[in-house]
């Protein structure tokens, strides 16, 4: 099995910063891809930012200039720099992991982190 543990949510004030991690640990053969996803009250989940084994990165619209993905293999830890948040980040950030585990590649997710940004 695989664990996703997360860190770094919290209350923000508009403008601020974030600082999420997320660090897998089990029976890991690889990670191909890990990432955040978030899901504010009444909405359906949605992509924030993935980043692949090899260092390609995905961001949604939203979260453009302003969130940056990062990873250290090393670690199979990802990390997600949230800067000039604003009230409509405020959601559930999940953080999701492909693994490959023997022979099988599944995806697994943490338990959320809450993100809570005041205006």
């Amino acid at each position: 099995q695989v664990q996703l543990v997360e860190s770094g949510g919290g209350l923000v004030q508009a403008g601020g910063s974030l600082r999420l991690s997320c660090a897998a640990s089990g029976s890991i053969f690889k990670i191909y891809e890990m990432g955040w996803y978030r899901q504010a009250p009444g909405k359906q989940r949605e992509l924030v930012a993935v980043i692949t084994s090899g260092g390609s990165t995905k961001d949604a619209d939203s979260v453009k200039g302003r969130f940056t993905i990062s990873r250290d293999s090393a670690k199979d830890t990802v990390y997600l720099q949230m800067n000039s948040l604003k009230p409509e980040d405020t959601a559930v950030f999940y953080c999701n992991a492909v693994v490959s585990v023997g022979f099988k590649v599944n995806i697994y997710w943490g338990q959320g982190t809450q993100v809570t940004v005041s205006s």
